[in-house]
């Protein structure tokens, strides 16, 4: 009888009490966010090296997701305007990155040598295109379109995420009249002040998951 007492009173136990520490889901992971740690990863790029953001501490770091096959991307490579900010910042020893997230099959999707004569086509002054067909870190980022801008600071913090500027447009014409916010980011950020807008809501093509 004490025996199925016992037995009945562990039952109960394992039912009603909370799992143990051990056996516990994984947290979920942090969302990102202005003033959160970047989430880190590794990626390789179209120069042929695996990427890792962690090891890029001390610099100034830009994440742009790409889709060259994508109107609004295509606004801002046929006029210029992000080679020319490419240009300006990593001369100033910024570290910038194209994400390439589409998966194979998928509008965008680029081979290491579709990202390499890439580079070429459009004169790109990037650091290197990171290649991410699985997706792995478009999703760590949450990152929603094309393009999809993320600044990130010498200390590893997400400083800028969101909009390329304030002008949703596949007009080549109107860019001239667009604020730039990774541009604002930057400038106030390595000038010592605080990024006035450091979250906005980003448009462009779906990123191809």
């Amino acid at each position: 009888m004490k025996n199925v007492t016992l037995a009945l009173a562990l039952a109960f136990a394992a039912a009603v009490l909370p799992a143990r520490a051990d056996n516990a889901p994984p947290a979920p992971a942090a969302a990102v966010a202005p003033g959160a740690p970047a989430p880190d990863f590794t990626l390789k790029g179209d120069d042929g090296v695996d990427h890792t953001l962690s090891k890029l501490k001390g610099k100034y770091v830009v994440l742009e997701w790409y889709n060259k096959d994508c109107p609004f991307v295509k606004r801002h490579y046929g006029t210029k305007n992000m080679q020319s900010l490419q240009k300006r910042y990593t001369d100033k020893g910024v570290v910038w990155f194209e994400v390439a997230t589409s998966a194979e099959g998928k509008q965008g999707h680029m081979t290491a040598k579709d990202a390499v004569d890439a580079r070429k086509k459009f004169g790109l002054n990037s650091t290197a295109i990171l290649l991410d067909g699985s997706g792995a870190v478009g999703r760590l980022y949450d990152a929603k379109s094309t393009p999809h801008m993320f600044v990130i600071d010498p200390k590893g913090n997400v400083i800028y995420m969101g909009a390329i500027d304030d002008l949703p447009s596949t007009d080549w014409s109107d860019i001239k009249d667009a604020h730039n916010y990774v541009s604002a980011a930057l400038d106030a950020a390595m000038s010592g002040k605080p990024v006035a807008k450091p979250v906005t809501t980003p448009y462009g093509c779906s990123v191809k998951y």
